[in-house]
């Protein structure tokens, strides 16, 4: 056996239940509604000539080219695992993820930004808006269709976890709902902030309200993007499990027979339903070779069977604290 032992739990593919499919559905349903809305808008600014409206156009292919990024995500780290990638893809998405948000940042928040600052120094000739009106209706319409998908999926999960609905948007590590409910949520806060913008010049006859309108909507994209940006970038660094989580797995361990302490442990979130354990447990001196294999055994079962997205599970036999000063060697190393 040697100086270490390991064992390893689950496939490197396996994401677990039907949650990959649901998000799929989810980016799907918005990525289609997008597309429709992004066309639609952009002939409405070009007959109004509304800023607010070509912003709105803007934040609708920046959205469509932010789901197809996150269909992107999705599929390529459903990849299993392989001998280069020993630990499956199940990171690759937060990549992708973190390509769409910067998608949101550049395809939206800046265009807005300019068109409102280019709109306030240069003004505009505002054209009929009816056609606007009738866009941003069939579009809040259709975002709120998406929302509710993306919506749904989020309670789901926040209920099966057993967690309030904003802690888990907060938290999730399914980035691709996450940016889902966050986009459409924008959206429809765009369309209200771009209906303001024509009513406000349709009453005055002045474009400072679709500039306002414009700048707001990109000041709101570029909060997305941050938000959005920050997750994905937590999560490709590495995130441990929930304090509460990691305090269990330590019990769980140090529970099984043969097990004297758990004297380090490390886990890291993989993939929405993917965490890896590692940890250097203290094993009865009396122990045999055989009894400490079956405590490793013991330990990965219990651990898949509390916790199911934990998909591998390593443990290092270390020699206690006690026993290290009594052989003279570090107590850390």
């Amino acid at each position: 056996m040697g100086t270490s032992a390991e064992r390893t739990t689950g496939t490197a593919g396996d994401t677990g239940g039907n949650g990959g499919g649901e998000s799929t559905f989810t980016v799907i349903v918005a990525a289609v509604a997008n597309l429709g809305i992004a066309l639609a808008k952009g002939v409405a600014g070009v007959i109004s000539g509304s800023s607010a409206m070509l912003s709105e156009a803007a934040h609708s292919v920046a959205d469509t080219v932010t789901e197809v990024l996150l269909l992107t995500a999705l599929k390529r780290s459903e990849k299993p695992a392989d001998e280069d990638h020993p630990l499956g893809y199940g990171p690759e998405r937060y990549i992708w993820a973190m390509l769409a948000a910067v998608a949101t940042f550049v395809g939206g928040a800046v265009f807005s930004l300019y068109d409102g600052i280019h709109t306030l120094a240069a003004g505009e000739e505002l054209g009929d808006p009816l056609v606007s009106y009738i866009v941003l209706a069939v579009a809040f319409l259709l975002e709120g269709l998406s929302l509710r998908t993306g919506m749904r999926q989020a309670r789901a999960e926040a209920a099966r976890l057993g967690a309030p609905m904003g802690r888990y948007l907060r938290r999730t590590p399914d980035t691709a709902v996450k940016a889902v409910v966050m986009e459409d949520s924008a959206a429809l806060v765009g369309l209200v902030l771009a209906a303001g913008g024509l009513l406000g010049g349709q009453l005055t006859g002045s474009g400072v309200y679709d500039a306002v309108a414009s700048l707001c909507i990109g000041v709101l994209l570029l909060y997305v993007a941050w938000v959005l940006g920050r997750s994905n970038a937590e999560l490709l660094i590495g995130r441990p499990l929930p304090e509460p989580v990691r305090q269990e797995i330590r019990g769980i361990i140090a529970g099984v027979e043969h097990v004297e302490a758990v004297l380090e442990l490390t886990t890291l979130v993989q993939g929405p339903r993917e965490a890896l354990v590692a940890a250097k447990v203290d094993f009865r001196d009396a122990s045999t070779a055989a009894q400490i294999e079956w405590a490793c055994e013991e330990a990965a079962r219990r651990l898949r069977e509390r916790f199911p997205h934990v998909r591998r599970v390593y443990l290092d036999p270390t020699p206690g604290f006690a026993q290290r000063r009594e052989e003279g060697l570090s107590p850390w190393g």
